[in-house]
């Protein structure tokens, strides 16, 4: 492979992490792990700053954190995000920087999503937290205190697995509400499959081969359910999609053919590739400053895909 395009602040950003010694989070404790994550959000992410609303949400099946620039809503979409971090790591603190930021650029309500983690919860336990999250905010408008008109899914990483699953699910047995648009983020969308991605970008790119190694053996999936690789169902009847990757990201190439099936498929599907850039760009708007163009570009499209499907 002839040496790829890195963007100044992605080498950077590289060069400081590459140089440290230290073990990785897939090296240690489960508990330091974990620590680690929360430690990097303060590191190397991006203020939640200032918005209208940020509060708990009680009620449903597993916790989940509302963030909305508006303190008052009429009735109208609402956003459910799936965190990152492996089906391991992560919670609604890691990712409330981005949440917090995408409901200030996408003026949609944002219900994070606490689903239960792994190896404590291996699959499909989280998965089914996704669905049965996504199920709950379309029912119950008195609990959330908002009345959703319809959802929009959304996800990084192993959160953009959730997303899919949760939307194909809902495709099939519909929730009280429809899906009007899904949004994986670099998703791990076929990871029963191998792509040149993974080798060609499996270490020095912030996510590793053994990482991902890691985070499967404690998930513990069942690689012939399609609740692990959505891309083992048919795609056709999938709601408006926007399919985004990292050129230098391992799973890479899962997002690329995820959009092709899509396409094949018939769904209305926007592919957008950040050039130059990693896998994670969506919590490190602090160390890479790029990234939070892509957040604008991406949640620009969104807008009009959920404009069009209103």
């Amino acid at each position: 492979m002839s040496q790829p395009f890195v963007r100044p602040d992605v080498r950077a950003f590289l060069d400081y992490l590459n140089s440290f010694d230290g073990p990785r989070s897939h090296q240690v404790g489960l508990e330091q792990a974990r620590g680690m994550m929360h430690a990097s959000r303060h590191a190397f992410d991006a203020e939640v700053g200032k918005l209208a609303m940020i509060r708990d949400i009680a009620g449903g099946p597993c916790p989940m954190r509302l963030f909305d620039a508006r303190s008052e809503r009429e009735p109208g979409p609402v956003m459910l995000f799936f965190h990152g971090g492996g089906f391991v790591l992560g919670d609604v603190d890691t990712h409330a920087p981005a949440c917090a930021e995408i409901a200030r650029l996408t003026d949609l309500p944002v219900v994070s999503v606490g689903y239960r983690l792994a190896p404590e919860h291996p699959f499909p336990a989280g998965v089914e937290d996704a669905i049965a999250s996504a199920r709950w905010v379309a029912g119950n408008p008195a609990e959330l205190g908002l009345e959703a008109t319809g959802l929009v899914l959304a996800g990084d990483s192993a959160g953009g697995n959730f997303t899919i699953v949760a939307a194909v699910a809902l495709r099939d047995e519909p929730a009280a509400v429809p899906v009007i648009a899904q949004w994986p983020i670099y998703p791990a969308a076929n990871p029963t499959k191998g792509y040149p991605s993974f080798n060609d970008f499996g270490e020095g790119y912030l996510l590793t081969r053994e990482g991902m190694n890691w985070f499967d053996g404690c998930y513990a999936p069942d690689a012939a359910d399609w609740r692990y690789d959505p891309l083992h169902q048919e795609q056709r009847g999938m709601p408006p999609t926007l399919v985004v990757t990292a050129s230098l990201d391992p799973i890479r190439d899962q997002g690329r053919a995820y959009a092709a099936a899509c396409a094949q498929a018939g769904v209305s599907v926007v592919y957008l590739e950040a050039e130059g850039t990693i896998h994670g760009f969506l919590n490190l708007r602090k160390s890479l400053p790029s990234a939070q163009a892509d957040l604008e570009r991406c949640c620009a499209h969104l807008k009009l895909m959920i404009e069009g499907a209103r």
